[in-house]
């Protein structure tokens, strides 16, 4: 009986977390469909053009079918000489309006200051995306490429990698794919629309990461007290980094506002004013929940066994024990967070190292600051999982060694 209530409750809570996804339509009453049509309309006000001379253009795939010229312009800088490549292609359009049909497209390459960039020219066979511009016929005016089609090679390495989890971890790859789809599927469906339409980002985010840890963990190890450790530690230490992002964020003023894509949002169709601190407390929780949910599960399920092999073990070694495994964690963990954002940084810091910018003028960006903030909020969340779940392990034994009733049949390992 004991497996099928594990199975019941895990499948109950997915059940809800997918309920959960549907009910984002909830999210949308505030935002009218025409908020995007109204901003075009006003655009066209503004040209001075008739509305029926301006078409909206078209992005429908291609196929090269044809090189027909290729041309290469240099420019001479103090620096070095800038590149410029253009190829004329005739290209075969495969979806849309005007599927069958061939056009001459132009594909304009920038090489900048490197000659080393000769593998994205395109040839004969090679996938775009079209963008295309009609006059008041119909006609096709314009065409030129605006990007090389990646998708299918993106969904190879999609395939490649839920075909490497279910390899080697078999049943719990099958798990940890589930996961990570429900988890894809409540940022997508969830945090993003709610944000989009104008909810508090610091209070849907905590909602969101809670449930995330919650059907994660419950999918991946079942219902147990293992899983309740970990949950529990996991969530501390990601709210605590969120805290902590709070505080540091508004003691040094930071505006959540210093990288292109936050500004670009202030011109979105949809027309909202975005708390920009409390867009980067959500991605401060969102960054940091992964590996805090490692370093959260790797200490219950130690103590699990350890317990599980000395029964009669004491309380404080028990818990001696969950730290001593997370100490091992701990400096992986935090090198695996820190890292994963200097290497987002990457072009950032090579560019300042170029021009030998101060550091004081550094660290004091805006932008530096927050990322800055973002790895060591994620790193301290990740210390103070450690003592958390091994609190919170040898709590649940202690108190179900007292009255094993108190938690119930379904709560053993």
């Amino acid at each position: 009986m004991r497996p099928r209530k594990r199975a019941a409750f895990t499948l109950l809570l997915v059940s809800i977390f997918i309920m959960a996804c549907a009910t984002t339509a909830r999210c949308e009453e505030t935002l009218p469909d025409s908020t995007y049509q109204e901003t075009y309309d006003e655009f066209q006000v503004d040209s001075g053009l008739p509305e029926e001379e301006i078409a909206e253009p078209e992005y429908p795939r291609g196929r090269v079918i044809a090189v027909l010229d290729q041309t290469q312009e240099e420019t001479e800088f103090s620096g070095g000489n800038f590149n410029t490549s253009i190829q004329m292609l005739e290209v075969l359009i495969l979806n849309g309006a005007h599927t069958g049909k061939t056009v001459q497209a132009q594909y304009m390459l920038n090489y900048g200051f490197s000659d080393k960039y000769e593998y994205t020219r395109l040839s004969k066979g090679d996938e775009v995306l079209l963008y295309l511009q009609e006059n008041e016929q119909g006609v096709i005016e314009i065409a030129y490429v605006a990007e090389i089609v990646r998708d299918k090679y993106l969904l190879y390495l999609v395939i490649g990698f839920m075909l490497a989890l279910l390899a080697v971890g078999r049943l719990k790859g099958l798990k940890a794919i589930i996961s990570l789809i429900l988890t894809a599927l409540a940022v997508i469906y969830i945090l993003i629309p709610a944000i989009l339409n104008g909810w508090d980002p610091v209070k849907i985010s905590v909602l969101m990461c809670i449930l995330i840890i919650a059907v994660t963990l419950l999918i991946i190890s079942g219902f147990n007290k293992k899983t309740l450790s970990a949950i529990i530690g996991t969530a501390g230490g990601v709210l605590i980094a969120g805290i902590i992002a709070l505080i540091v964020g508004s003691a040094a003023k930071l505006t959540g506002f210093g990288d292109d894509e936050s500004q670009m949002l202030m011109y979105i169709p949809q027309n909202i004013t975005f708390d920009f601190r409390g867009l980067l407390f959500a991605g401060i929780l969102i960054g940091t929940m992964g590996a805090t949910m490692d370093v959260g599960m790797s200490i219950a399920s130690a103590m699990h066994e350890i317990k599980e092999n000395s029964p009669n073990i004491k309380t404080s070694a028990l818990f001696k024990a969950g730290m001593n495994v997370g100490r091992d964690a701990m400096a992986t963990m935090s090198n695996t967070l820190i890292l994963a954002y200097a290497g987002g940084s990457l072009h950032l810091m090579l560019l300042l190292m170029a021009y030998e910018t101060p550091f004081t003028h550094i660290i004091n960006w805006d932008m530096i600051a927050s990322e800055v903030l973002r790895s060591i909020a994620g790193s301290i969340g990740i210390i103070f999982a450690i003592p958390i779940t091994a609190l919170a392990s040898v709590l649940i034994e202690k108190y179900e060694k007292k009255d094993p009733r108190f938690y119930g049949r379904s709560y053993r390992y």
